[in-house]
């Protein structure tokens, strides 16, 4: 199924917002959970801005947002292992490759979604080109006895519940109602059920630590909560018009962007690897995008 110039468009918008807010969460060393729990915040308080001018959501779609609101808590503390047991480079391409994989293979079954076999060619040249271009430059030989076995497994695990709440949120939406309305309720419920918890989290494990951020750095977590909230709800509204397993696969493209402002904005090298990882990304979209061969 060929996706439309809008929805790439949107998708490449949400992937460049999703480069945006991780880039500056990862500049923040001074207390990045509390700055990740200010993101979350924002993303309440700009649903509880909206929720007031839009309809309620069709009835069926509350399960499928409840469901994604508790694999995305699940998501965090996968992610947060695996940060905590393997390297960045390591375990954060695992988990975006994967995704958009895995809801290629189940998306056919659960929601009867057909792709083109170049579709299914695209999606893997493209997650597989993710995780190339995501990997660091110098490979590394983990030590015997290290916890690289252990980032694996929860960094496969992070990338089964990305594909969880991406195929939780694209039949929310899609039950949300029939129009533009219906889906931006979606989002903003979305956004206000999912928002406290991070920063609750934080309160309880250091609140001293919380307030004193707070007072010196809170416009970080607000800037970045509105790139992140707004991006995600971009990819949100485009699993309502486009198919799941490209939608998935085009917002992944945040890889690329995070690639590209690391070498123009912070000096890190790029590589051959790195163009080639590119060439193959390129060439996975005009596959999934273009017309019947």
């Amino acid at each position: 199924m060929v996706v439309s110039p809008l929805i790439i468009g949107l998708l490449l918008l949400a992937g460049l917002m999703h480069a945006s807010w991780n880039a500056l969460l990862k500049a923040d060393r001074s207390d990045r959970l509390t700055t990740f729990g200010v993101i979350m915040i924002t993303g309440s308080v700009m649903g509880l801005c909206v929720v007031p001018f839009v309809p309620m959501i069709e009835p069926g779609a509350w399960p499928y947002l409840f469901a994604s609101v508790a694999i995305h808590m699940v998501y965090y503390a996968f992610l947060l292992k695996a940060y905590a047991y393997g390297d960045l480079g390591h375990t954060y391409p695992i988990a975006r490759g994967l995704g958009p994989l895995l809801v290629a293979v189940v998306s056919g079954r659960l929601i009867g979604e057909q792709l083109r076999a170049q579709d299914i060619v695209g999606v893997v040249l493209l997650s597989c080109g993710l995780v190339a271009l995501a990997m660091p430059l110098r490979s590394v030989v983990p030590r015997p006895g290290s916890r690289h076995g252990l980032a694996t497994l929860f960094a496969v695990l992070t990338g089964v519940t990305i594909a969880g709440y991406i195929i939780a949120d694209g039949l929310g939406v899609r039950a949300a109602g029939p129009t533009f309305a219906h889906r931006l309720s979606y989002i903003a419920w979305l956004n206000v059920i999912e928002g406290p918890w991070l920063m609750l989290l934080a309160l309880v494990l250091r609140p001293r630590a919380v307030v004193q951020h707070l007072r010196g750095t809170w416009w970080r977590g607000v800037i970045g909560g509105g790139i992140a909230n707004t991006g995600y709800g971009i990819a949100i509204y485009a699993l309502a018009l486009g198919p799941m397993a490209q939608v998935a696969a085009l917002r992944e493209t945040s890889v690329l962007f995070g690639a590209l402002m690391g070498t123009l904005l912070l000096g890190e090298p790029f590589g051959h690897r790195r163009v080639a990882a590119a060439v193959i990304i390129v060439a996975g979209l005009v596959l999934m995008n273009g017309p019947t061969l």
